[in-house]
């Protein structure tokens, strides 16, 4: 059901049926007390689950794949995305943000053919200091607060999925449970999008 929502999705916006470009990104929710597969996200202070997204350049989901959330985001990639190109061999091209650079951005590269492209934050940099007075390595970031090229496609997917209820926090101790309320949660997204318009 939810292909068929994403493609009428694409050949309404006038896409081609099959992405060729992509975006990973992660995201730590909280775990109810139930039990389950859970871990503590220590970059972000969450105990819960991680979920790990695939979406296309419209922001519609391609590929979901939860893990505690103490599972490394290079460690989520691989899975992830594996199941997207799989489903979608057109992709290409995947952007993802500093946390997949290095060997796991190669590793992705090596195994599925495709270009990623790391993104990286403005002010992320190491300034460092020299020990004799020179010039600046890097300028000094402008603002606190940038919008970073396809990036912020999938932090927008992100707060989509925050919309439903059953995925504020995960009630359910299988991990595969919590992906099928992300598909379910995307689908009536994408059905209310295609029929109130």
């Amino acid at each position: 059901m939810h292909d068929r929502l994403r493609l009428r999705w694409r050949e309404r916006a006038e896409r081609d049926e099959f992405p060729s470009t992509a975006i990973l990104d992660s995201q730590s929710t909280r775990t109810s007390p139930q039990g389950g597969e859970k871990g503590f996200d220590a970059g972000k202070r969450v105990k819960g689950r991680k979920r790990n997204l695939v979406v296309d350049t419209l922001g519609l989901v391609l590929a979901v794949v939860v893990t505690a959330a103490s599972v490394q985001d290079r460690d989520g990639a691989y899975p992830t995305m594996a199941q997207a190109c799989a489903k979608y061999p057109t992709i290409s091209r995947v952007f993802v943000d500093s946390a997949y650079a290095g060997t796991c951005a190669e590793r992705l590269e090596a195994s599925h053919g495709i270009d990623v492209q790391v993104v990286r934050h403005p002010g992320n940099r190491n300034i460092g200091r020299w020990q004799v007075e020179q010039l600046p390595l890097f300028d000094a970031p402008t603002r606190a607060y940038a919008t970073l090229p396809k990036r912020w496609i999938v932090e927008r997917s992100h707060a989509w999925l925050e919309r439903a209820r059953r995925l504020v926090m995960h009630h359910d101790r299988l991990v595969e449970v919590s992906e099928s309320w992300v598909w379910l949660s995307e689908a009536r997204r994408l059905l209310r999008g295609l029929t109130e318009k």
